[in-house]
């Protein structure tokens, strides 16, 4: 198995919990345009759901028949 921190005193600011704690502490420039965004697609995934289970009664129904 390799080694992968790499040699002593090698300092990774990426695993440094302080700045991982800064990044998810960011907040988005504009938050409101990131809400409407977000709105997009989840209504694109509840319109896809249902015509999903519509295709998948209907094929029942035909098999059915």
């Amino acid at each position: 198995m390799a080694n992968t921190q790499g040699p002593e005193g090698n300092y990774d600011p990426a695993g440094s919990t302080q700045m991982f704690r800064a990044f998810v502490d960011e907040t988005p420039q504009g938050g409101s345009p990131q809400a409407s965004a977000q709105a997009g697609p989840r209504i694109g995934l509840i319109i896809g759901v249902v015509v999903a289970v519509l295709v998948v009664a209907a094929v029942a129904w035909l098999a059915l028949k």
